[in-house]
C-alpha cells in the first residue's frame, strides 16, 4: 500500500478539538497532559515510519499528494490539515507530513541497583541540548538515560528535532529532582562520576565498565553538595568552558573507546 485507499479525513479548523490538542503538543505542559507528541523532519519522519511504527498513530498531510510511493504501516491514520493548521504545528517550516506518536512509559530509576553499562543521569533543562544529548548517547551505546525532574521533556520539539530519533533507541527512564539526589548521594550504587571543570582529568582515567555519569544544567554544573567524584575534559583553556553536551559527548566517546565493541 503506498497511501490510504479512500480520501483522507480533513481538519481545516484550529478549533477543532484534535486540532487543539496538537496545538498543546508544542508546549511541555501539553506534552505532559495529552502523552503525545509531534515528529517533523524531511529525514527523520520517513526513518521513524519505517524504523518504530509502533510509537506512532496519525501522520498529517497538506494534501495526499504527499503521499505517492509512500509504504504506511498497517492502522496509521492519515489526516489532511489544512494550510493554516499545518504552518502552526510545523514549527520547523519543513512543509513535509508530520507524525503524532504517543509518548512511551518512562519508569521510576532505581539507584540504589548497579549500574548496568554506562547510565546517564542529567538535568538539562534546555531542549535542544538534550535533545543533542540524547543522540551522542545512542551514538555511543548509552545503556540507559536518567531525566531528572528539572530535565526537559526529551519529546518535546526541539529535542525531537536535535535528536534526530535517538528517543526511540535509548532507554529513558525518570529520576529524582537535583535536590532529593543531593539528599540521597550516599545511598546511590556506583561508580558515580560528574563532568565538573575542577575534576580530575578524563584523558587519564580508566572507565569501569558498569558507571553512573552525571550532567548538570548548563552553566551552573553538578551542584557543588553533592558528594561523588569529578572528572573535567582537558582543553587549552582558550575557552572558559565546554558547552555541557559537547563536554558529555567527548566523556561518552571515552568510554566507548574503552568498551564499545
Amino acid at each position: 500500500m503506498t497511501h490510504a485507499q479512500r480520501p483522507p479525513k480533513r481538519i481545516d479548523s484550529r478549533d477543532n478539538p484534535r486540532a487543539k490538542l496538537w496545538a498543546s503538543l508544542l508546549t511541555p505542559r501539553g506534552l505532559k497532559k495529552a502523552g503525545q507528541f509531534i515528529l517533523a523532519g524531511r529525514k527523520t519522519v520517513p526513518e521513524a515510519l519505517r524504523t518504530y511504527p509502533r510509537f506512532f498513530e496519525t501522520l498529517l498531510v497538506t494534501s495526499p499528494a504527499q503521499l505517492t510511493g509512500w509504504t504506511l504501516p498497517p492502522g496509521l491514520e492519515v489526516i489532511e490539515a489544512g494550510s493554516a493548521l499545518f504552518q502552526e504545528l510545523d514549527t520547523s517550516g519543513t512543509g513535509f507530513p508530520l507524525l503524532i506518536g504517543t509518548v512511551p512509559e518512562m519508569a521510576q530509576a532505581d539507584l540504589t541497583a548497579a549500574p548496568r553499562g554506562l547510565e546517564l543521569i542529567c538535568g538539562l533543562s534546555d531542549p535542544s541540548n538534550l535533545g543533542a544529548l540524547l543522540r551522542s548517547a545512542a551514538a555511543f551505546g548509552a545503556a540507559r538515560v536518567v531525566l531528572l525532574t528539572e530535565s526537559a521533556h526529551p519529546f518535546h520539539p526541539k529535542a525531537l528535532r536535535a535528536a534526530a530519533n535517538a528517543q526511540f533507541s535509548v532507554e529513558l527512564v525518570r529520576g529524582p529532582s537535583w535536590s532529593e539526589l543531593t539528599a540521597e548521594a550516599g545511598h546511590i550504587a556506583g561508580p558515580v562520576l560528574a563532568l565538573d571543570a575542577g575534576g580530575a582529568d578524563l584523558a587519564a582515567f580508566t572507565w569501569p565498565h558498569n558507571v553512573r555519569l552525571l550532567l548538570g544544567e548548563e552553566g551552573l554544573g553538578v551542584p557543588p553538595a553533592l558528594d561523588v567524584a569529578r572528572l573535567t575534559v582537558p582543553t587549552t583553556g582558550a575557552v572558559e568552558s565546554l558547552n555541557a553536551t559537547v563536554a558529555a559527548s567527548v566523556a561518552l566517546y571515552a568510554y566507548h573507546t574503552a568498551h564499545g565493541k
